[in-house]
Formats: structure tokens, C-alpha cells, sequence
């Protein structure tokens, strides 16, 4: 067992490569084009999700003068200031290639859980792909693509395993976040809603050429309310009475 180290967390510079444990000053080493690339990707599929407020790549999180701890990617809510975050995320990930360290990794682990984190996912890029999973008080489990990680109450959406690896299941994920964080449940919803609104301003077309067709002249209220039906059946409606009403009020009863 070691004795505490000289170092704290006030010590470490902004954008410096170290962490502390206990003391001990931890060299963290840049990633390699793989771990970059993704590192990058699953940040992106993490902060995109609707229920995240806020997510981070190498947030400092420091838990008094002695720790200081930045998992690959945080997810949390930590507002958007110079320091380092005094709470613990709630989901960390952390991405292991060639030449990661075993003991470190596994005393990260067990601060950051032993800090208030609910889940860690360790994504491995050696062998086969897979993810480990660590929650407070479970066993280790393994996650493969073709199964979904969940984290309640942080994530809203399911994270599929293959999504923090692959570039393609990455953007197919994220493109459904943000999505549904505008309000759309698929692509296809987009699609619909297009065409709907297509067809209205065709309906709305068609009804105000045929008024006018007629000689009917229609006031700016008159106007505003057709601009704001929104039901395809009324708009098709007027437009079979404006054929044959005498006034425009008649057309648009």
C-alpha cells in the first residue's frame, strides 16, 4: 500500500495530461488513431441523446485535494465553466487499447463508483469487440454488439454496443437523437409531416384561387384563417363550397 503522494488536484493545469489518486500524479497518455476516432464517436452518440443535459471528453472530476479523475467520456449535468466538476458523473465510459494500463484502470473504476458513479462502461478495442459493464454492488458483466446498454434516469434511449464502435451504428443513433430532441420519433416522421404539410399548402392553394376565380374577395381574416386550418378534410371542404357559395363567409362555414 502506498503512502498518500505530494500531488493535488489544484495542481493540474486545464488541459493537462495527469490525474491524481491519492496523491500520485497518473500520466495519461494521448490516444492512437483508433481510440481517437472512437472516443469522438461515442461522445457523439452520449450528449445526443434527448434526457442528457450535458456530456464531456476528459472531464476532470475531483472529488477533494487529493483525486482528481477524467473518464474518456462523462455524462452528467455540470454547467459549461472553466474547473474542474465537484459531483461525480453518473454514466462514465472509458475506452481501452493496446497498452492499457490493468491495475489503473481498475482503481479508476473503483473511485469513480465509489464516488456516486451508477454506471461505467469500459469499451474494449483489443480483441474482440465487447463492452464491460460496472454498476455499485453488481459483478462485472460483458456487453456484444447486438445488445443494448441502458442507463435509467441518465440516458433516455438505449445505447446498442455496436453504436460505440462503429462509425455508421454511431450516426444512426445520433441521427435519431436528435430527432426525437426536435420532436420526431423516426426519419420517416420528418418524411410525413413534409408531405402532410404539402398537401395543406396545396389544399390552401387551390381554395384561395377558386375564391378568387369567382370574384369573391377575401378579407385579411379570411386569409388568416385559412392559412391556419391545419385539417386537410376542412380545407377540402371549403373548397367544394366555394364552388357554388355566394359570399365568401358561406364558403367558409
Amino acid at each position: 500500500m502506498l503512502a498518500p503522494g505530494p500531488f493535488s488536484a489544484d495542481q493540474i493545469p486545464d488541459g493537462s495530461r495527469y490525474e491524481v489518486s491519492d496523491g500520485h500524479a497518473i500520466l495519461c497518455l494521448p490516444s492512437g488513431r483508433r481510440g481517437a476516432r472512437s472516443n469522438l464517436l461515442g461522445g457523439e452518440v452520449l450528449e445526443t441523446d434527448p434526457a442528457v443535459v450535458s456530456a464531456g471528453v476528459d472531464l476532470g472530476y475531483s472529488s477533494g485535494p487529493r483525486e482528481l479523475r477524467a473518464p474518456d467520456v462523462a455524462v452528467g449535468d455540470f454547467p459549461n465553466e472553466p474547473g474542474w466538476t465537484s459531483v461525480a458523473p453518473p454514466l462514465a465510459v472509458e475506452y481501452a487499447d493496446t497498452g492499457q494500463d490493468e491495475a489503473e484502470l481498475q482503481d479508476k473504476i473503483k473511485e469513480l463508483l465509489g464516488a456516486g458513479t451508477k454506471h461505467i462502461w469500459v469499451v474494449r478495442l483489443t480483441g474482440p469487440r465487447r463492452v464491460e459493464v460496472y454498476e455499485p454492488g453488481k459483478t462485472m458483466r460483458i456487453a456484444h454488439p447486438g445488445a443494448e446498454l441502458l442507463a435509467p434516469g441518465i440516458l433516455q434511449n438505449p445505447v446498442a454496443v455496436l453504436a460505440l464502435f462503429d462509425r455508421d451504428a454511431a450516426h444512426e443513433a445520433t441521427l435519431r437523437n436528435l430527432l426525437q430532441r426536435r420532436g420526431y420519433n423516426s426519419l420517416d416522421a420528418v418524411r410525413d409531416e413534409g408531405r402532410d404539410e404539402g398537401q395543406l399548402t396545396h389544399a390552401r392553394a387551390a381554395l384561395r384561387r377558386v375564391l378568387a376565380r369567382r370574384g369573391l374577395t377575401l378579407t385579411s381574416a379570411d386569409m388568416a384563417r385559412i392559412d391556419e386550418c391545419a385539417d386537410l378534410a376542412t380545407l377540402d371542404r371549403w373548397l367544394d363550397e366555394a364552388v357554388v357559395a355566394p359570399s365568401v363567409a358561406d364558403a367558409l362555414r
